[in-house]
């Protein structure tokens, strides 16, 4: 009866939407939700909802979850965990005929596993490069060569970071300007720090883990499987580098956003969305690796989500960091609708 009432209303709207697209300036892209969209233990969604006022519920049968929006423009999608969910549900939306998105900004706000020689917890990450930790060859580890530092082969290579390298989609790069332009309005945000954080920073000897929460530039690699652990952090930042030619630089550990780019590039192609106005915000819950003296074993086993020691600061600075570029974009849109932010200073708080 829900599925029937559902496509029932989603038939209503699109018959409406055939008269006229509604116009979206900004779409937030949030992966989970624990529980109910307000009132409960937050996931990603749950802040957008609450202080950005996406009151309005929009039927979304053909997604993972209701679209919600508010007066201002500002469109929330919640797409479930893992690239297959997350391409699906973008592309449900993109070619969605209820929405005209072909001017919105796209943000990925989520929080992510971050590797401790370049960031702490609660911090935030934007994004230049987003690459594809799935799309590969396999051995099992205790089965690779002596000379081997992991059984991860490239596809349609032979060995580890073979080259010359043949590229198959495994990396995306966003518009650098724009990224560059969401980290100069962002980088004073304040940021919240805990004496639980304080304390399992110490642990670790690299200087950048041992700070207090700050906003950086840092790319994300996007694999559907949660690893931990240094040697997989340490195949992380080679897979990354490889993959994007020695220009990236692997900063955190998430699981959807080479299917939204996927799909998002699809639209770009279709004439359904501006792909230069994507940003991928990742903020830091955890490490991606133990402190010495740790196993990965015992590491891993209190990783859980809801219950990492930077779980809501690393929610709280997603939506804090990310908040300021929607309300930049809103309170400039006569400005930045036909024309990029990156192509005008910054002047606006």
């Amino acid at each position: 009866m829900r599925v029937l009432l559902g496509a029932i209303a989603l038939a209503a709207c699109l018959a409406s939407a055939s008269e006229k697209a509604i116009p979206v300036k900004v779409v937030v892209v949030a992966m989970f939700e624990r529980g109910a969209d307000t009132g409960d233990q937050p996931g990603e969604f749950q802040y957008w909802v609450e202080r950005d006022k996406l009151d309005r519920v929009m039927p979304f049968p053909q997604g993972y979850h209701d679209l919600r929006m508010n007066g201002a423009g500002v469109l929330g999608v919640l797409t479930g965990v893992g690239t297959a969910k997350a391409a699906a549900s973008i592309m449900a939306l993109g070619l969605d005929p209820r929405f005209d998105l072909t001017r919105a900004y796209w943000l990925v706000a989520g929080i992510a596993g971050v590797d401790p020689a370049d960031a702490t917890l609660g911090s935030a990450a934007w994004a230049e490069w987003v690459v594809d930790g799935d799309l590969a060859h396999e051995i099992d580890a205790r089965e690779i060569p002596s000379g081997w530092k992991t059984g991860y082969i490239p596809l349609r290579r032979s060995s580890p970071y073979e080259l010359p390298r043949q590229d198959a989609g495994e990396s995306y790069r966003l518009n650098p300007a724009l990224v560059d332009w969401a980290f100069r309005l962002t980088r004073d945000t304040p940021l919240v720090d805990s004496d639980a954080m304080r304390k399992e920073r110490i642990l670790f000897p690299q200087a950048n883990a041992r700070r207090a929460p700050f906003v950086l530039k840092g790319d994300t690699l996007s694999s559907s499987t949660f690893w931990h652990g240094k040697l997989l952090n340490q195949w992380a930042n080679d897979w990354v580098r490889y993959h994007t030619g020695d220009r990236g630089n692997y900063v955190t550990t998430a699981m959807e956003d080479t299917g939204t780019m996927q799909s998002l590039t699809f639209l770009a192609k279709a004439g359904r969305v501006d792909l230069n106005r994507v940003l991928v915000l990742r903020t830091a819950s955890d490490f991606d690796m133990p402190p010495p003296g740790v196993s990965a074993v015992e590491s891993l086993a209190r990783t859980k989500i809801g219950s990492y020691t930077a779980y809501l600061p690393a929610l709280e600075a997603a939506w804090r960091v990310g908040h300021r570029v929607v309300v930049e974009v809103l309170e400039n849109w006569n400005e930045y609708r036909d024309r990029l932010p990156a192509a005008a200073a910054v002047t606006h708080k």
